[in-house]
């Protein structure tokens, strides 16, 4: 039996042992029950008290006062009953707190576009809208970053165990930054789904196609200010515009599929010049030196008959080596 066997019903794992010791071996003291699970008796009067509010185990009257199994069939029926009313309840007051977030978030109910003004708040705003997506986040990553962090997301780590869906494309200058193809990998691997572009240009994330938030200066440059963009005919051009970029992008892959000639350094070369990135940006995130990169690339362009470095990494992609 595992040790969190009541964890699905909000109880842990010494309730979970305490109970199962009940079960097995009625009308047991505290004093027993606690030298069974290795604590004291104090330790375990409150998980034995929790026990009893569950409805698991009743408390058998004398002295010393001991314990016996509720039959577990209908024990647990009625408390995952209970547990049903509870989240029941608890998503009713959070579709009530979902209103008024509305309504605090906004500038005036049924407003398209609001704008955000400062660093810190449009940080804000992006975290918030990352956090409330439930089925899909769409990101165009271009830098200059908010932060120095720039390799870490842990945002999206959240999401992707959410089972949410992330795809970002990254522009090309992005990508030759010191750490960053690696910590790119690192994210595919994950599950995010990663293409580039040579030149993005501009930044965007989409939540669930429902709203979006864009720099008001739509090139690769800080901006002071941010509009969040509603379900609109704006936010329906900003979603096809992803769209068609993520068309043309290149993919950015860590595993190969059964039929594929390339081992994972190759796929990891090409997906770096179908991406754009410099030569020097490249060996220094392959450790490679100019020599060996030459040699490869020309026998890579030879096997997808391509004309230019570029082409190759292209045919890749759509071959499905990448």
């Amino acid at each position: 039996m595992p040790d969190a066997l009541l964890e699905p019903v909000g109880l842990g794992a010494t309730e979970s042992a305490l109970y199962l010791h009940v079960l097995s071996t009625p009308r047991c003291t505290t004093t027993q029950l606690a030298d069974a699970v290795g604590a004291t008796p104090a330790q375990v009067r409150p998980a034995l008290r929790r026990l009893v509010e569950s409805g698991l185990i009743a408390r058998i009257g004398g002295r010393p006062a001991r314990y016996t199994a509720a039959p577990p069939g209908a024990a647990f029926d009625a408390l995952a009953e209970r547990r049903q009313q509870e989240l029941d309840e608890l998503r009713g007051h959070l579709r009530e707190l979902a209103v008024r977030y509305q309504g605090a978030t906004a500038s005036s109910p049924g407003d398209l576009i609001e704008l955000v003004e400062g660093p810190l708040a449009m940080r804000d705003r992006v975290e918030q809208l990352q956090l409330g997506a439930e089925r899909e986040m769409l990101v165009v990553d271009c830098p200059p970053y908010f932060s120095a962090t720039a390799n870490e997301n842990p945002i999206e780590d959240q999401l992707l165990r959410r089972g949410v869906e992330c795809r970002v494309i990254y522009d090309a200058t992005a990508l030759e930054m010191p750490g960053r193809m690696e910590f790119v990998w690192s994210c595919v691997a994950k599950g995010e789904q990663a293409r580039s572009l040579p030149a993005a240009r501009l930044k965007m994330l989409i939540a669930d196609r429902a709203s979006a938030v864009i720099p008001l200066v739509l090139e690769a440059s800080e901006s002071s200010a941010a509009i969040v963009v509603r379900p609109s005919p704006l936010l329906t051009a900003i979603v096809t515009c992803f769209d068609l970029m993520w068309e043309r992008a290149a993919p950015i892959g860590v595993s190969a599929p059964p039929d594929s000639p390339l081992d994972e350094r190759d796929r990891e070369l090409l997906s770096m010049l179908a991406s754009g990135m410099k030569d020097a940006s490249i060996m220094r995130t392959l450790g490679i030196t100019q020599r060996t990169m030459t040699r490869r690339v020309a026998q890579l362009m030879a096997l997808m008959g391509a004309q230019t470095r570029f082409q190759a990494g292209l045919q890749a992609a759509r071959r499905g080596w990448l």
